[in-house]
């Protein structure tokens, strides 16, 4: 590790409070065997199929209003850029970016500092901006609009902002929550290199909850994550010859300790080889970044370099 970075990861808080971390965990965070992290081709480069989350940064927990609190208080900028390093450090060498709040600022510092990310980046609104702040190997309209122009008819703005996209010189990609979009688009075939695919149908209409419901209606109906919805974007997912970007994969940390492994093992044994996972990390109390590409290099059969 250069001198640097030595000095940094002294300097910053998260070095303290990984290590404190991982002393109640009885875990080590100092760098140990380098992982090899199995990666795939995308476009011009090469990018791990693990790929660095980005909601937990900004307190995006999927989870309640207490834990979204709790995830922005302990990822401050420092800490935020500490985990992109420690990513890198760990073989996972692509990440979700988002344009929001101040993201491109935190992304900005990471890269004065000599970090390196292949980004494949999930854009709110123009995509113009984070073209030209960081030209990403990859830009997707996010999730959350595709989802309600599909729900309004309105999938031709999305077709625009591919467009736009492409325009730009980008990969450019569909995120949804829902199956149906993605084989909306392939359908229609659209200009689109990808498509980035949440496991968990979060964005259904009151009236489509209580139709799967049998007439019950949820306290939270956006942040309910039923067993049997990844089956149903797996399937589209494998019947696209398109890369794809499986997210959720854990159920917005509903799925504990025991059952990351068998959530791991289930992703990859259902989406192609030409695909990746999102999976966002927050290593408050033990190290994650590690243990997850430690995980994914196991489950894919990769030794340690």
């Amino acid at each position: 590790m250069p001198d640097t970075r030595r000095s940094f990861l002294k300097s910053t808080a998260l070095a303290t409070g990984l290590a404190g971390a991982a002393a109640a965990a009885g875990t080590r965070t100092e760098p140990v065997a380098a992982l090899a992290v199995p990666r795939i081709k995308f476009g011009n480069a090469e990018i791990s199929r693990l790929i660095l989350g980005t909601n937990p940064f900004y307190g995006y927990s999927h989870y309640s209003e207490n834990l979204d609190f709790t995830m922005r208080e302990w990822y401050t900028a420092e800490r935020v850029r500490e985990v992109l390093h420690h990513a890198e450090e760990c073989g996972i060498n692509a990440f979700n970016y988002v344009n929001l709040g101040r993201s491109s600022a935190d992304f900005q510092k990471f890269l004065d500092e000599g970090g390196k990310m292949h980004l494949v980046s999930q854009i709110i609104g123009d995509p113009a901006p984070t073209w030209k702040m960081f030209r990403p190997l990859a830009m997707y309209n996010q999730g959350e609009q595709v989802d309600q122009a599909f729900l309004t008819g309105q999938m031709d703005k999305v077709k625009d902002w591919c467009k736009k996209a492409r325009d730009l010189g980008t990969m450019v990609g569909v995120g949804t929550h829902k199956p149906e979009v993605i084989a909306f688009v392939e359908e229609r075939g659209w200009d689109v290199d990808f498509y980035a695919g949440c496991l968990y149908q979060r964005t259904r209409t009151i009236e489509q909850w209580k139709q799967t419901l049998n007439g019950e209606l949820q306290e939270m109906p956006h942040e309910t994550y039923l067993q049997s919805d990844p089956a149903r974007m797996y399937a589209v997912i494998r019947q696209t010859k398109k890369p794809c970007f499986a997210f959720k994969l854990l159920a917005a940390g509903r799925i504990g300790d025991d059952g990351v492994e068998e959530a791991f093992r289930t992703a990859f044994a259902n989406i192609k080889p030409t695909d990746g996972i999102f999976v966002g990390m927050w290593p408050c109390r033990k190290d994650e970044i590690r243990e997850n590409a430690a995980l994914v290099s196991k489950v894919l059969g990769q030794r340690p370099a």
